[in-house]
């Protein structure tokens, strides 16, 4: 498969995920459709282009993988530009169609008119403490997010002889994930957990979302990397597991498989032994006695004599 369908797919992915589900906060306005709107994008998304490029759809989640070396520097890079592009991309839909409407929602629970994510409308006595606030919350809730995916996806991709292979729920156990932090963190600083989001949609919302893109760019990639370290740690101890040291049920076949191998290295072992050494001695045995001719040396000698007598014979 080419590799330019992965970073397509990430670009539309990205695209679709802005449009939609900032546009639904955008034209109702309310907390929990616009949290289902945006779960249910990526269950959409891993479904249908899960396959092509893992439905990353959001740089944090890319971090996260490659801090877990499933993802070279190159993809990584490229997934990224491509996510960022494909979100100013669905931003530039939703404010097409937001405009063209004319009459839209938002402003409140931590969103603006387009969706993009702000602090300062946090409840908090000083710009500082929102600032932490805001920072402490989006690291919390992509640390969640972002754990849940390597989790999940983790078991997926999992080879032990005791299979939980939760490929086919995978999506949707990521997505309702989306929403659980999503309903948590609208009310504060409307949810990004998704950096491309944030770019995406506060490209068209002025100054004021530009001027605090920069904490919902860090903090989700801060989030993000706690939870990579975070998954590399639990998942290095799970490899116990697979050998069959920590879990009865693995453990019976564990052990048929290390009785029969000496049975299958004892056998090939005894007999090349006695037939290396049979072999050169027969050969050396037939081969000196084919060889040695005992026979014409005496029919050399018989023949002089034989001449000797005609000659006294004549002289007689």
């Amino acid at each position: 498969m080419a590799n330019w369908k992965k970073y397509l797919a990430e670009f539309l992915g990205t695209a679709i995920l802005v449009a939609v589900a900032c546009g639904t906060w955008v034209y109702t306005g309310n907390v929990v459709a616009t949290a289902f709107a945006f779960g249910l994008v990526v269950v959409a998304m891993a479904y249908s282009i899960g396959s092509i490029s893992g439905a990353h759809i959001n740089p944090a989640v890319s971090l996260a993988v490659f801090i877990s070396r499933k993802m070279g520097w190159k993809d990584f890079s490229l997934y990224v530009v491509a996510q960022i592009i494909g979100a100013i991309a669905g931003g530039a839909i939703l404010f097409g169609l937001a405009h063209l409407h004319g009459d839209i929602a938002g402003g409140v629970h931590g969103y603006g008119h387009m969706a993009e994510n702000l602090y300062e409308g946090i409840t908090a006595p000083t710009l500082l403490n929102k600032i932490i606030l805001a920072f402490v919350v989006e690291v919390f809730l992509t640390f969640v997010f972002v754990f849940t995916i390597l989790g999940v996806t983790r078991k997926a991709e999992s080879k032990r002889i005791i299979s939980e292979d939760y490929s086919k729920i995978a999506g949707m156990v990521i997505g309702l994930t989306l929403v659980l932090v999503h309903l948590i963190g609208i009310g504060i600083t409307g949810t990004s957990v998704n950096p491309a989001r944030s770019i995406g949609s506060a490209v068209f919302a002025g100054c004021e979302a530009l001027e605090q893109l920069w904490l919902f760019i860090v903090a989700p990639l801060v989030g993000a990397s706690l939870a990579a370290a975070c998954a590399c740690i639990l998942f290095k101890e799970k490899k116990v597991v697979e050998t069959g040291q920590s879990v009865a049920a693995v453990a019976p076949a564990v052990l048929v498989a290390k009785t029969v191998a000496p049975v299958v290295v004892a056998e090939p072992m005894e007999e090349p032994a006695s037939t290396p050494v049979a072999k050169p001695t027969a050969k050396v045995v037939a081969e000196p006695v084919a060889k040695v001719p005992v026979k014409k040396p005496p029919a050399k000698k018989k023949k002089k004599p034989a001449a000797k007598k005609s000659t006294t014979a004549k002289k007689a």
